[in-house]
């Protein structure tokens, strides 16, 4: 458990918080391309470390991030006409273009030169992977974008299903590195079967094994940490191990073990204290990846169905996200559609900021354990003006990925040879593979 001071630490973002200004190091999801699609289309709203922000694409089809309120007299600029390469304020027609330049001050005196003295806060913006990315730390110090764990290739399909949720982002975080939960939680969603590894179906994930008590083993890294969670396979449990191995990229990204067709990852950027934007993420090749309706149908995320047009979802804690206690008595675990969907009942349940001090964890609680420690040690030590964690030469190389497998008992998981899941040329397989479900 945490102490009420460590969990403020850990949790909170907003201003001068110690993990919010770490988290500004970093190149940050500020929504998704979609949102922006269109030229001189209406701006959207999006809100990170408690900063509100206007996102829009120009005439130019130049994507702007900037403070949400003009400079003159603080109204939103999501109200704005975005017209002719700027964005103009209703209130005075003040415009402003991607990079925070005064094109037009329509109240002033054009002789007045004030146009040339404000400068609106703007910040670099870069597109990559179906996200549109901006810096939120100090000008003076941008590093180069680079692409990240979960797309880092032009050519990778990537679908992201998005949802904004009531609740911190390191609860959030801490659902998606704990393996032990979803042989529980998901148990009617990521079914054990007899197969050699984990499978994917367009109603389910298979996994080999039906052992829900993993042993946990946690290798640190300098970009966060890697660890494995052994299970017995199904079959010759005497000689081998199912493994399943996470990967934590600090400060609030998570890849995720992949299945035979196509990897999956998550990332959690703080909104604010209370609210988390979740982007859930299948990425791989063109021809085994779902595309971005399939995934989030499989998932239970589509946007006018289990979301609003905003990403806030339909099923929430006052309706008790939807769960269908028949569904439960007939055999469905949760009662609950969508494997996300039960986490995220999971999530929210816990508060908006989730009370650590009355935890009592077990063994089975090893990854979430060393993410408070590692993240409450890098936020301490940048408070003493040492480098962000996950940055700079520390920063998370190309070749990092989680894996699946059985292996034997003899095999150290940390020596097993990884690769991201990528079979080029090969053509999309039946989604149904040949498998028996295990009693």
């Amino acid at each position: 458990m945490l102490t009420p001071q460590e969990n403020d630490l850990l949790c909170r973002v907003e201003g001068d918080a110690p993990m919010g200004q770490l988290m500004r190091r970093h190149w940050t999801p500020v929504c998704l391309i979609e949102e922006v699609g269109e030229p001189d289309g209406a701006p959207v709203r999006s809100r990170v470390f408690g900063e509100d922000l206007v996102v829009f694409r120009d005439t130019d089809g130049r994507v702007g991030v900037m403070d949400e309120r003009c400079p003159h007299r603080r109204a939103s600029l999501v109200l704005g006409r975005n017209e002719e390469g700027g964005l103009r304020c209703l209130y005075h027609g003040w415009k402003m273009d991607v990079e925070g330049n005064v094109l037009e001050m329509s109240s002033e005196p054009a002789a007045s030169g004030m146009a040339d003295k404000v400068k609106h806060t703007a910040y670099p913006v870069k597109e990559w992977g179906g996200v549109v990315w901006s810096y939120l730390g100090p000008k003076d110090s941008i590093p180069e974008f680079a692409p990240p764990a979960w797309a880092p290739r032009a050519d990778a399909r990537v679908s992201i299903a998005k949802a904004i949720l009531p609740c911190n982002w390191a609860q959030v975080l801490e659902g998606a590195i704990d393996s032990a939960h979803s042989s529980s939680l998901h148990s009617s969603d990521m079914v054990p079967a007899r197969v050699d590894s984990a499978k994917a179906t367009d109603k389910a994930w298979l996994r080999p094994s039906t052992d829900k008590a993993p042993r946990l083993q946690v290798e640190r890294t300098g970009y966060g940490f890697r660890y494995a969670a052994l299970r017995r396979p199904i079959t010759n449990a005497a000689v081998n191990d199912y493994v399943r191995s996470t990967v934590f990229v600090a400060p609030a990204t998570v890849l995720i073990p992949p299945n035979n067709l196509y990897n999956v990852a998550n990332v959690n950027v703080a909104m604010d204290d209370t609210h988390t934007a979740f982007y859930f993420i299948a990425w791989g090749h063109p021809a085994q990846t779902p595309e971005t309706e399939t995934w989030r149908k499989f998932l239970g995320q589509t946007l006018g169905i289990d979301l609003d047009p905003t990403y806030r979802p339909l099923r929430t804690i006052e309706n008790n996200f939807w769960q269908n206690r028949q569904a439960m008595v007939a055999g469905n675990f949760t009662g609950i559609t969508g494997f996300p969907n039960q986490d995220v009942a999971m999530w929210v349940t816990m508060g908006p900021i989730a009370d650590r001090t009355h935890e009592r964890l077990g063994a089975s609680d090893l990854a979430i354990v060393e993410f408070r420690r590692q993240m409450l040690e890098a936020v301490q030590a940048f408070q003493k003006d040492q480098t962000a964690i996950g940055t700079g030469a520390a920063a998370v190389t190309p070749e990092v990925c989680a894996f699946q497998a059985i292996i034997p008992k003899t095999t150290d998981w940390r020596s097993h040879g990884t690769a991201y899941v990528w079979p080029d040329g090969v053509e999309r397989p039946e989604l149904e593979p040949s498998y028996s479900v295990a009693a």
